[in-house]
């Protein structure tokens, strides 16, 4: 679509989401499969379904309510997404972003998301949250075609794509609590179907530590408007580690990541008290 016509389409959402939200939000939250219970953790919250707004797209993977929920984390006022968009839906990579647009058009500054990914790193367990401090995108780059200069520049710098001060941060109010966190590079493929024990071997050799079908779209576009990032995985599942009879369960990564939401609702209230 032209670059003017999806901006207008950008503008109806964030006007219309203007209308129903309090105060100024400056943080984002996109919340990953099974992560949507640190939204009930969100205090004077006005829930708005996405069906509501205009142009945005619905959520159809499991785990994901589809809600935006406006109200306060961290004694902030927040944003967040329960539930995302994929590519693997059938949805382009202008429909996967389009809510980081919006944010970025509402006044928010710093986005932070979470996802379920596979462990490719064979020192990671089931249940380890793992701070992103980079990835690898193997998903077509949301930024191809015109450059939309509403936003960013034509080639924005990746070189610190999740923020150095932010991933600091979570790692002192970890080490404060006595939580163990894992730290490594995310994998993004477009799914849907789970990777293959070759595939996890390979991306392992290429320095990958975990791996998933979301995020890095998302982040892309994010840093492309001058968002600051910060991204966490919850582990799911041991790619690394197949006996005879393991299969890539869908259903399990659910309850792996419903372990892990407290306490990174926690990590991320506190985080969010800090940054504004």
């Amino acid at each position: 679509m032209d670059t003017n016509k999806m901006n207008d389409l950008y503008r109806e959402a964030a006007e219309y989401l203007s209308s129903r939200i309090a105060g100024s939000p400056e943080t984002a939250i996109i919340l990953g499969s099974g992560l949507g219970s640190l939204a009930d953790q969100i205090e004077e919250a006005v829930v708005i379904p996405y069906a509501e707004i205009p142009h945005f797209m619905h959520s159809t993977a499991t785990g994901h309510k589809g809600n935006l929920i406006c109200g306060k984390l961290g004694g902030k006022q927040v944003l967040a997404m329960q539930g995302r968009f994929h590519y693997y839906e059938g949805y382009t990579m202008q429909q996967v972003t389009f809510p980081i647009r919006v944010m970025k058009l509402l006044g928010i500054k710093n986005l932070l998301v979470s996802n379920a990914a596979g462990g490719i790193n064979n020192t990671f367990k089931v249940g380890d949250m793992m701070i992103i401090r980079d990835h690898i995108n193997m998903m077509p780059n949301p930024l191809i075609g015109p450059n939309n200069e509403l936003f960013g520049t034509r080639f924005p710098d990746m070189t610190r794509a999740y923020d150095r001060e932010f991933i600091r941060l979570v790692e002192e109010i970890a080490s404060s609590h006595q939580i163990v966190l894992k730290k490594g590079v995310y994998v993004g493929l477009t799914g849907p179907s789970f990777e293959t024990p070759a595939e996890y071997a390979f991306y392992g050799k290429v320095g990958g530590d975990a791996i998933g079908m979301s995020t890095v779209p998302e982040v892309i576009v994010a840093r492309h408007a001058g968002l600051r990032v910060f991204g966490m995985s919850v582990i799911t599942n041991e790619g690394y580690h197949f006996a005879d009879d393991f299969v890539n369960d869908g259903a399990d990564v659910i309850v792996a990541a419903n372990r892990a939401a407290s306490v990174m609702t926690q990590l991320f209230r506190e985080l969010i008290a800090k940054i504004g």
